[in-house]
């Protein structure tokens, strides 16, 4: 049995592939009226701008816009290895290969797109440490739960190949956070691939603060497009 909870609005300020919202900042809010660890399940591209309206059914949380199933949401654990933090300098090296400066899908993503200028998006732009690992630095200008859940969203994509495999969506995320950063502190975040099977490519990300201590922990399940 359904019962309405409440609504959620992603403001258009958020967006992700243009015209949605971004992918992590969406299940952070979604995760926000969750209450517990929670996984989220994107169904659809989230909408911007209008009220989505929020139920329960027993354990689950549904978003639906309308009369279509947008997310899902239940109860789960991070249950990750998280490698150590490379250094903050390490981070700004990894950052200038970032391979979205060179191909973008979503250039004007809040997380990662280059189009979005400093204090408006977040500007994490995760490249390569050679080693497997992607990682960028971050200096948050503004903290919240949901903006942690999108600092961990795109470094994953990179992780698992994006752009080289295509455009890869996010379907599947779950965060822990064990602390928020502050304002003006010097982060790392770091992704690393988990694995595949299918059109399924599974992804760990990770954010550390300025004395390497961990702020928090994500496994995502990206979603490589059908062929044409």
């Amino acid at each position: 049995m359904y019962r309405r909870v409440g609504q959620i609005t992603i403001d258009g300020r958020f967006n992700g592939p243009e015209g949605s919202g971004n992918g992590g900042y969406t299940c952070g809010l979604i995760a926000g009226m969750f209450g517990s660890a929670v996984e989220v399940t994107l169904r659809r591209p989230p909408p911007l701008d209008r009220p989505l309206d929020v139920e329960r059914e027993g354990e689950r949380l549904l978003v639906r816009d309308g009369d279509a199933l947008v997310a899902e949401a239940a109860p789960a654990r991070v249950d990750v290895d998280v490698p150590e933090s490379p250094s903050y300098e390490e981070a700004e090296r990894a950052a200038e290969r970032y391979p979205g400066f060179e191909e973008h899908a979503f250039p004007a993503c809040f997380v990662c797109g280059p189009q979005r200028e400093p204090g408006d998006g977040l500007r994490i732009f995760a490249g390569p440490l050679g080693d497997g690992r992607v990682a960028s630095p971050w200096t948050p200008t503004e903290v919240s739960p949901e903006l942690v859940w999108a600092a961990l969203d795109c470094p994953g994509a990179i992780a698992v190949g994006y752009p080289d495999r295509g455009e890869t969506l996010l379907g599947r995320f779950a965060v822990e956070i064990d602390e928020l950063p502050r304002v003006g502190e010097r982060c790392v975040v770091v992704g690393w691939p988990l694995g595949e099977e299918g059109r399924k490519l599974y992804a760990g990300t990770a954010l550390f603060g300025e004395d390497g201590r961990q702020l928090a922990s994500a496994r995502a399940t990206w979603i490589l497009p059908l062929p044409l």
